[in-house]
C-alpha cells in the first residue's frame, strides 16, 4: 500500500456545498467564498460537488459568479446528491491509497464529527454514498476501514513511505482511544504502508476544533520540505506551543537521513468573530496539478507566504483567495477540499 503524496497528479477535488442547515456564519460569504474556489479548481482540474440539492447548488454557482463576474462552466462539474450535516471535505471525504501492483483503493474511515463534538451521522455516509452513485472509476475499491476513527485533515503523506501528524489529535479521547499511540501506529503503518510516523506533540492554534489537525500546523511541499505555521509574537497564546513544534521540526530527519528544509509561515494577525479567536493558518494550503491555492486573511503576512511558497513549489502558480468568511466555522481551504489521484474520479 502507498499513500501518495498530494503534490502528484490528480484526477480532481471534492467541494462539499454549504446550505442554510449547515453550521455557518454569513452563508451568503460563505457560498461566495466556495464559488471562488470552485472557480479557480476548475482552472487547473475537474472539480467534484457533493450537495444535498443539485439545483440548489447550481443555482447558487450561477448567481455567484455572475456577481462576481467569473465564468463557471457548470455542465462540466461532476455533481453528486447526498444529506449531509455540514462541508468539511477534508474530514469526510474518501482518502485514496494505492495497492502494490497499483490497484486503487478509497477508504472510507468513520468521520465522528471530530471527537463526536458535532452531529455526523449524515457526513460519515457521503463517502459510501457517492461510491454507489458512481462518482469514482470502475477500477477504484471501496474500502470500509471502519471502526477506525481518522480525518483527512489530520495526516500528511510524503508519498514515500512518511506520514505526518499530531499525537493530540489521533490520541484524543472520543476517536481511537481504545488503542494505544502504539497500536494507532501500527494501524496506519498497515493500512497506508507506512515506513514510520512523524508525530509532533506540540502545536496548536487558538479556536480550532480539531484537536490540532495537521494541516493547520504542518505540510509537506516534497519529501525535503516542511512548511509550517509560526508565530511571532511572544505575548500571543500560539507563541509558546508552535516554538516547541518547530524544535521539533527541526530534530526530525528525511527518510535519508537529513534535516529537513523547514519553510516558516508567519501566523496572520489575529483574527476574531465577536470575543471568539478563529483558527487562521496559512499552511492549509490546497497543491493541486499546476497550482497551489492558498488561504488569504487580508492580513500583512499574506505577501510573505506568497513569497515563500512560491519558492516552495517551483513550476506551480501560488494563487491566494480570501477565506475569512471559511474561519467563521473554524476551519479554511485546505479543510473543505479534497483531491483524489489521477484515475479515481469518473469522468
Amino acid at each position: 500500500m502507498r499513500l501518495p503524496a498530494e503534490w502528484e497528479r490528480q484526477s480532481g477535488v471534492q467541494l462539499t456545498w454549504p446550505h442554510c442547515d449547515t453550521e455557518w456564519y454569513r452563508l451568503d460569504r460563505v457560498i461566495r467564498c466556495y464559488t471562488v474556489i470552485a472557480w479557480n479548481i476548475m482552472r487547473s482540474e475537474k472539480l467534484m460537488i457533493v450537495t444535498r440539492d443539485i439545483e440548489e447548488c447550481k443555482r447558487d454557482l450561477r448567481i455567484e459568479s455572475d456577481a462576481l463576474g467569473l465564468t463557471i462552466d457548470i455542465d462540466s462539474i461532476l455533481f453528486q446528491e447526498s444529506p449531509l450535516n455540514d462541508t468539511w471535505a477534508r474530514d469526510h471525504g474518501g482518502i485514496a491509497v494505492y495497492g502494490d501492483n497499483g490497484e486503487k483503493y478509497l477508504y472510507d474511515f468513520v468521520f465522528n464529527g471530530w471527537g463526536l463534538k458535532f452531529p455526523a451521522f449524515l457526513d460519515n455516509k457521503i463517502t459510501r454514498n457517492i461510491f454507489d452513485q458512481q462518482a469514482f472509476s470502475d477500477d477504484v475499491m471501496g474500502v470500509d476501514m471502519s471502526p477506525f476513527v481518522l480525518e483527512g485533515g489530520s495526516i500528511d503523506s510524503d508519498g514515500l513511505g512518511t506520514m505526518l501528524t499530531t499525537e493530540q489529535c489521533l490520541c484524543s479521547q472520543n476517536r481511537n482511544d481504545y488503542l494505544s499511540r502504539d497500536e494507532i501506529e501500527d494501524e496506519l503503518k498497515h493500512a497506508f504502508g507506512l515506513e514510520r510516523i512523524l508525530w509532533l506533540e506540540h502545536g496548536s492554534v487558538q479556536g480550532d476544533d480539531t484537536d490540532s489537525h495537521v494541516d493547520i500546523l504542518a505540510r509537506f511541499c516534497n519529501p525535503e520540505t516542511i512548511a509550517y505555521s509560526v508565530c511571532e509574537d511572544p505575548s500571543d497564546p500560539d507563541y509558546e506551543s508552535l516554538k516547541a513544534m518547530e524544535e521539533q521540526l527541526r530534530a526530525f530527519r528525511t527518510l535519508d537521513g537529513k534535516p529537513y528544509k523547514l519553510i516558516p509561515l508567519p501566523t496572520p494577525a489575529p483574527t476574531y468573530l465577536k470575543d471568539y479567536r478563529l483558527p487562521a493558518s496559512y499552511t492549509n494550503f490546497l497543491i493541486m496539478n499546476d497550482a497551489v491555492l492558498v488561504p488569504s486573511y487580508k492580513s500583512p503576512n499574506d505577501r510573505v507566504v506568497k513569497a515563500r511558497l512560491k519558492k516552495a513549489f517551483p513550476g506551480r502558480e501560488v494563487r491566494m483567495i480570501d477565506c475569512r468568511a471559511l474561519l467563521s466555522g473554524h476551519g479554511s481551504l485546505h479543510c473543505i477540499t479534497m483531491n483524489f489521484p489521477e484515475g479515481y474520479l469518473r469522468y
